[in-house]
């Protein structure tokens, strides 16, 4: 595409001001590179108190409005429930605006295209934000396992618990929309969470050969199952394997900021093994990353571990690649559909009774 990077501060917008707003603005907070300008949400309520934060900022109802006011916008912070998002994106594309955008990317590989088309034809940035890969416990295991100081990687495994108490409010109406997600068969566990996690193999270790799951349910409340229990395996190109285990503890309390998640990252090398302890939730009190190798444990506890650093320098990476043009987007949108490829071979996968998948076969 032709962009040229911008040498003044880009102006931005906030579409949607949600629960997921408080993470994604820290990006923003005294950045020179960035001038919000913008605010559009249809609720009134959260659009006066967003404002707060932006005084000069212009409020909007909708996407239309803003359009039409004539207001100059760069690019875009698209925040908006996971089912709005093959039609809101395509809608900010058309208007000419670069966006980045919340995981999970869309549902299905059809419309994945149809938001990659739309950015090709407006000759517009599109980006699919991930936060984990910015998480500095994690930046710090990549740097341990490819430094060579494990030795050659034997396979790895990652944890998940979801707990149902502890952690910040979210609001009924992020719920409602999640629900609509699980009832099009897209589990809060393995689809909107797992994204991450799924990122992570694929930032890790590089592209899947196959895919291998059992996608389980347990029902929670009256007509809504939660995707859990789950066990979701994958082999790379390189021949490295990995295992991600899912499981439901709807009445454990789990300490958290944020989400009531208590996650885990081990990998094991030939000399030793590098693991994370914790992301959203303070499960483990343990300083989170250790490694162990040559019969010695060294744990860092100096590393920035709050998870909403991560949203803050995803959105400092992006802010600053509209300015340079250089390096990977982490991840551009074509580097999305292969988080989206591997979450839909696991449903591939787990539907035919747990055979293997290549994520390249997924229609």
């Amino acid at each position: 595409m032709t962009f040229q990077p911008y040498d003044r501060p880009v102006r931005a917008a906030f579409v949607g001001l949600g629960r997921i707003y408080d993470l994604n603005v820290r990006a923003y907070i005294d950045n020179p590179d960035v001038e919000v300008v913008a605010l559009v949400d249809p609720s009134e309520e959260r659009r006066a108190q967003r404002q707060a934060d932006w005084p000069e900022a212009r409020t909007f109802g909708s996407t239309a409005e803003l359009a039409a006011s004539g207001l100059e916008v760069d690019a875009v912070e698209a925040l908006l429930p996971i089912p709005l998002h093959v039609e809101g994106v395509i809608e900010l594309l058309n208007n000419g605006w670069h966006v980045n955008l919340q995981k999970p990317m869309c549902n299905d590989l059809a419309d994945a295209e149809k938001m990659l088309s739309a950015a090709r034809a407006n000759d517009r940035i599109f980006r699919v934000m991930e936060n984990y890969i910015f998480y500095e416990p994690l930046r710090r295991l990549k740097e341990t396992v490819e430094s060579g100081a494990i030795g050659e990687v034997s396979g790895y495994h990652m944890k998940m618990v979801g707990s149902g108490r502890g952690g910040w409010d979210v609001p009924a109406s992020s719920y409602e929309w999640q629900f609509q997600q699980m009832r099009n068969g897209r589990g809060v566990l393995v689809f909107d969470d797992g994204w991450h996690k799924l990122a992570t193999a694929l930032w890790l270790f590089g592209p899947i050969k196959e895919v291998r799951a059992w996608i389980g349910t347990t029902e929670v409340i009256p007509t809504i199952e939660v995707d859990a229990p789950t066990t979701i395996l994958w082999q790379h190109e390189n021949g490295i394997r990995g295992v991600w285990d899912i499981t439901l503890a709807p009445a454990m309390y789990l300490r958290s900021d944020y989400y009531t998640n208590d996650e885990r990252w081990e990998v094991t090398g030939q000399q030793g093994y590098a693991r994370v302890n914790r992301c959203t939730g303070r499960g483990i009190q343990q300083p989170s990353l250790d490694v162990y190798a040559e019969g010695e444990m060294r744990s860092y506890h100096a590393l920035d571990d709050d998870w909403a650093s991560s949203f803050r320098d995803s959105g400092r990476h992006w802010l600053r690649w509209l300015h340079t043009g250089e390096g990977p987007l982490l991840w551009s949108g074509d580097e999305a559909v292969n988080v989206l490829r591997f979450a839909l071979a696991a449903y591939a996968s787990s539907e035919a009774g747990g055979v293997g998948i290549d994520p390249a076969s997924v229609s």
